[in-house]
């Protein structure tokens, strides 16, 4: 398995949209706008690979100096429990560590807390609903 950073427009990226689309939209009988997508130009967008097939992606916002959010994990189904998502948050971590970032938040849906709890995050949060679904907010500080 690879793990890369993806450029915003290219082919890699475009697969991306369909694999959040696939696992983390249709589910819920959502889509992505147009307006939503451009606004990720900017972002740390982030896949693992098995030859040319996107395994997981997930993405980096900076929110303010020194931390980044964690957006949109998707794993396929069929992989999902077998390390593609530890492997993600691993180099996720990394390529915010390596670019000084000094802490990790995210919106994480309710039925994933166990799966960040054991990397080492925590719920700094109340619970909320988003995309229909509950969340809360979790955050690891980032040891360099």
């Amino acid at each position: 398995m690879a793990l890369k950073l993806i450029d915003y427009g290219s082919p890699e990226y475009h697969q991306m949209v369909q694999l959040r689309h696939d696992i983390l939209r249709k589910p819920l009988g959502l889509t992505f706008q147009k307006d939503e997508l451009e606004k990720e130009v900017n972002d740390i967008l982030i896949g693992a690979f098995e030859d040319d097939k996107m395994l997981g992606c997930c993405m980096l916002i900076e929110t303010e100096p020194g931390t980044v959010r964690l957006r949109q994990m998707a794993v396929l189904n069929n992989l999902q429990g077998k390390g593609v998502g530890r492997a993600l948050m691993q180099f996720a971590e990394n390529i915010a560590r390596d670019r000084g970032f000094k802490r990790i938040t995210m919106h994480a849906r309710k039925s994933a807390t166990g799966f960040y709890e054991k990397l080492g995050y925590i719920i700094s949060g109340g619970e909320f609903e988003e995309v229909t679904l509950p969340h809360v907010v979790m955050e690891k500080r980032l040891i360099t």
